[in-house]
């Protein structure tokens, strides 16, 4: 099973040209993101992650409702917040 899972974006880190990377926040932990392929993103927006990559933005509401089913479904710890 492949599960993809929200973030948001803290920082963008455009030094590279050919590889974009992203700080992307998961419940207080910063994790380094790919978001190469996604189009113009930006400081606050959220996205889909799987293992290191930014599979599209979603907003914020979208994002609440997935943290939500994951928390139920006991994939996320209670605790995690933005």
């Amino acid at each position: 099973m492949c599960l993809s899972v929200p973030g948001k974006i803290i920082s963008i880190d455009e030094s590279n040209p050919e590889l974009k990377m992203a700080k992307v926040n998961f419940g207080g932990v910063s994790k380094d993101v790919c978001v190469q392929w996604i189009d113009n993103p930006k400081v606050g927006e959220y996205v889909l992650v799987h293992v290191g990559f930014a599979l599209n933005k979603i907003d914020e509401k979208e994002a609440d409702e997935t943290i939500k089913l994951l928390k139920e479904m006991g994939d996320l710890d209670e605790d995690f917040n933005y």
